[in-house]
């Protein structure tokens, strides 16, 4: 049997031997990894290292390798959104999927359980600011699945007709982008136990119109957030926005990996409060995670 090989305009790699966008080389990404969006959230999340391996900074996307209690861990930048998401999970998968010297899938696939740590506005009462949201399931505006092969085989098809009807979304909106994922369930239960909320999150294609906010320009649907928040599916309401769980859950699920997104709810948009200073409580959430990945 032939083994598929990647060419250079498929999978670009440095001169150094490391994978394009992100630096890194094979060998320096641990099995367990953290993403975060600030690139400085990076070194925050490895003051918690007893040691350190690698430290490794491109553009937006920083990496650290080192072990948290005898766990050996990466933690990835990714930078905002879900198209930065595809570059990161495509690339995270090659290092350890795919042979730099020869340029050939391997025999054998390793599979990577990634946990990404965010903030997020909150649109439930059981929400409010400070709130840890566990994504058990994830509805994308961003329409990245759709162009990989076998979404439909790792969506959830009935629960994305199902939102799509009730936005009452035709036309130009973003019915045509829209799908609908599950996080990795053994992840999901493992990173939330029984102490944080779980729930449906809107990863949306952008911060401003996208997840309803109004500043000069009037979104196309002013009623999309009440609609969002009353929606109901397997006694599963949306619990909050954020901007890339979609694209990580679903590339994970076609690439054989675990994966699931934690957030702490940093907005209520129900009472429209926000807490710009979250970046001095999020370390807890950060600890949280890496006692339990």
């Amino acid at each position: 049997m032939n083994k598929k090989y990647i060419a250079p305009t498929e999978l670009p790699i440095n001169k150094d031997g490391s994978v394009f966008h992100l630096h890194v080389k094979p060998g320096q990404l641990a099995n367990k990894i953290i993403l975060v969006g600030d690139p400085g959230r990076v070194s925050m999340v490895a003051s918690h290292f007893q040691q350190v391996e690698c430290d490794v900074q491109n553009r937006e996307f920083h990496t650290i390798t080192g072990t948290y209690q005898g766990k050996r861990i990466s933690c990835v930048s990714t930078g905002i959104g879900c198209d930065n998401i595809d570059i990161v999970m495509n690339e995270l998968d090659a290092l350890v999927n795919v042979d730099f010297t020869n340029r050939e899938v391997k025999d054998e696939i390793r599979q990577l359980e990634i946990v990404r740590i965010g903030t997020s506005g909150g649109l439930q009462p059981n929400t409010p600011i400070g709130t840890f949201v566990c994504s058990e399931r994830s509805i994308g505006f961003d329409g990245v699945l759709n162009f990989y092969a076998g979404r439909d085989a790792v969506c959830d098809l009935p629960m994305e007709r199902a939102f799509i009807n009730h936005m009452g979304w035709t036309g130009t909106l973003c019915a045509p982008t829209a799908y609908a994922i599950h996080a990795d369930e053994e992840l999901v239960n493992r990173i939330a136990a029984k102490d944080m909320v779980r729930g449906i999150t809107i990863a949306g294609n952008g911060f401003y119109g996208p997840q309803g906010r109004n500043v000069r320009i009037q979104p196309a649907d002013p009623h999309q957030n009440t609609k969002i928040e009353s929606f109901e599916y397997d006694g599963l309401h949306i619990t909050n926005f954020e901007m890339e769980s979609s694209a990580l859950a679903g590339l994970s699920k076609l690439m054989g990996h675990k994966a699931t997104t934690v957030c702490m709810i940093i907005a209520n948009r129900l009472i429209k409060e926000m807490n710009t200073g979250y970046k001095n409580t999020i370390d807890h959430l950060i600890k949280t995670v890496l006692d339990r990945i």
